[in-house]
């Protein structure tokens, strides 16, 4: 999916197992898999808001997650309020593409989303991913709190030190800023337009990879 893979020290999938592995060694990974809200209880919603790319890849691999309540497609990280997707493809305006997720952590952890995240994108290729290059490109975790905080730079330490990828990651681990919804045609975009050359090329691929890799965690198909 990235030009860049075939330069990695390890193949695709024992890359994607080293990640899964550097969140348990951190310490992070949940046991005995994965507690079910009871069917009579309000879930207490969180948010995760994640750049790793075009957000029409990025949405399509956690739209399919169990837990996952929402994915909105947007811009976060920048100065000027309420950018437009012509503003932000320009590189000016600072933002990040990103997606906002809303999901139970009961069901699926803020752990899990990071695994996910660092197991369908490339975070050593600043402000790059495959051919799209800019700034708003780049690879971001922007934190909710300090636990989410604390959580991403242990993740990102181990899997440096066990040199999981062909280079450091450059991943920015910030706060959450105002996250600006894109336009309503960025949102479900792989899902409405599965056939476009770039879907095709880039999204499906990572689509197949989550369904084949977390498939004990994909939502129940509609």
């Amino acid at each position: 999916m990235h030009a860049t893979v075939g330069k990695a020290k390890v193949g695709v999938s024992h890359r994607t197992a080293w990640v899964v592995a550097a969140v348990a060694a951190a310490g992070l990974a949940l046991t005995g898999g994965f507690a079910m809200a009871a069917d009579d209880a309000t879930p207490k919603l969180a948010k995760a808001t994640f750049g790793g790319g075009c957000f029409w890849c990025t949405e399509a691999v956690y739209a399919q997650i169990k837990g996952v309540k929402s994915v909105t497609s947007g811009y976060i990280g920048g100065q000027v309020p309420n950018p437009t997707y012509q503003q932000v493809c320009t590189g000016l305006t600072g933002h990040a593409e990103a997606v906002e997720i809303e999901y139970d952590p009961a069901v699926v952890p803020y752990e899990k989303l990071l695994e996910i995240f660092f197991a369908t994108h490339d975070p050593t290729t600043l402000n790059r991913q495959g051919p799209d290059a800019g700034t708003q490109y780049r690879s971001g975790v922007f934190f909710h709190d300090e636990e989410q905080q604390r959580i991403a730079r242990e993740v990102i330490a181990k899997l440096n030190a066990a040199r999981v990828f062909p280079g450091p990651i450059v991943t920015e681990v910030t706060p959450a800023s105002i996250f600006y919804p894109a336009e309503k045609y960025h949102q479900d975009y792989f899902a409405n337009n599965p056939y476009q050359p770039y879907c095709q090329a880039m999204v499906a691929p990572k689509v197949a990879k989550v369904r084949k890799v977390f498939k004990d965690i994909l939502a129940d198909k509609p």
